[in-house]
């Protein structure tokens, strides 16, 4: 009998709302349907003055934008209902990961904020809605993220292969999947993934991302450059750590580099180059027997990218199609599956992963209810 979820995610790159419909039918998760719900400009430029590390936003707007992002979220299940022919009354559960403002896990007073109001979801859809995910596992001394890491464990492990996956959003995460039952699964997050790549483009070219890493490819990694780079703590920094853009943002790099001394595309190709060795430099310190790379996330779009990661790792990199879910989907898939962890009263941390004291229920619940009228 199938067992129905529909996972939310609006990542770090905040280019839109990916709906994932996950069919839990004999416990083994099985995405039926996707849906996409891309920002509009002006909602991306608040999401984004909200997100930056000394952000003037007020409270009103601030308050606003979590109102108008709980719409949109809703609006986004809807219109998935709608396209697969599914009755709201069918799904146990939606997993909202909201959109991140600023995590900060290793302040005095540390947490983690997303916005898009779960109250709205539960409310305009009528469907029992999980939120908050985070901020149960740093009141548990965890880091709070990445939480994709039990999701990955529960779709991607194998007995037969030691395996690394890792997803490219904004930041860049991976998760290591011994072959051995008994071994413990960790994950962290290696540093940026598009997000340094997006902000410089953004201000040079004025398009949102570098499209198949074409720029980059026009510019010359500055190796200099790149270890100058690299020489941040946070990648000196054993694991459990987790990171944002808050922190891998454009005054990061104005900080650490006289940017006006090189040209921008070389820039790009070296900030392209940073992210590609800061994931192989931490799967060959941390997961060393890995024998396969699998990549999701938006990054694996940019073949680029995907190129130098290739030539830094002496293991095979594919995508996780391969293995049975579309790279762009994963991320909604896993929130799918920890609300259903939170539904059933089961932890859904992995504290080897966030440095958490103990395994933990995430989220807070917001009933539904599938009788409501508009």
């Amino acid at each position: 009998m199938s067992e129905f979820y529909i996972g939310l995610m609006s990542g770090t790159s905040i280019d839109g709302i990916d709906a994932g419909l996950v069919d839990f039918h004999d416990n083994k998760p099985r995405l039926i349907g996707f849906d996409y719900l891309p920002f509009p400009n002006e909602i991306k430029s608040v999401i984004q003055q909200l997100s930056e590390p000394d952000s003037k936003v007020s409270l009103k707007d601030y308050g606003a934008m979590d109102n108008q992002l709980g719409h949109l979220f809703a609006e986004t299940v809807n219109t998935l209902l709608t396209k697969f022919s599914i009755p709201a009354s069918s799904i146990k559960a939606i997993g909202s990961h909201g959109q991140t403002i600023y995590h900060a896990p290793d302040i005095e007073f540390p947490f983690s904020l997303q916005i898009g109001d779960p109250n709205i979801i539960a409310e305009k859809t009528g469907i029992t809605t999980i939120a908050d995910f985070r901020r149960r596992d740093i009141a548990a001394y965890g880091q709070g993220a990445p939480l994709v890491p039990g999701f990955h464990e529960a779709i991607f492990r194998d007995p037969h292969e030691h395996r690394c996956i890792v997803n490219i959003g904004g930041i860049a995460n991976i998760t290591v999947l011994p072959a051995t039952q008994s071994a413990k699964v960790i994950g962290f997050d290696t540093g940026p993934g598009n997000t340094l790549m997006d902000q410089w483009i953004q201000k040079h070219q004025r398009v949102g991302y570098d499209k198949d890493g074409a720029w980059s490819r026009t510019g010359k990694i500055n190796h200099d450059l790149v270890a100058l780079l690299k020489q941040d703590a946070y990648f000196q920094a054993a694991p459990p750590k987790s990171t944002g853009k808050e922190y891998f943002s454009l005054p990061w790099v104005y900080h650490k580099i006289a940017t006006d001394d090189y040209p921008a595309e070389d820039i790009q190709a070296s900030l392209c180059f940073l992210t590609a060795i800061t994931i192989c430099d931490a799967i060959r310190n941390y997961a060393p027997a890995t024998e396969r790379i699998l990549i999701c996330g938006g990054g694996i779009h940019n073949s680029y990218l995907l190129q130098l990661i290739e030539q830094n790792t002496a293991s095979p990199v594919t995508s996780t199609e391969q293995y049975g879910i579309h790279p762009d989907h994963v991320e909604a898939a896993a929130f799918a599956w920890l609300a259903r962890q939170t539904l059933n009263n089961l932890p859904g941390n992995i504290k080897e992963v966030t440095g958490a004291v103990r395994p933990v229920v995430l989220g807070g619940i917001y009933q539904g209810n599938t009788k409501k009228g508009e």
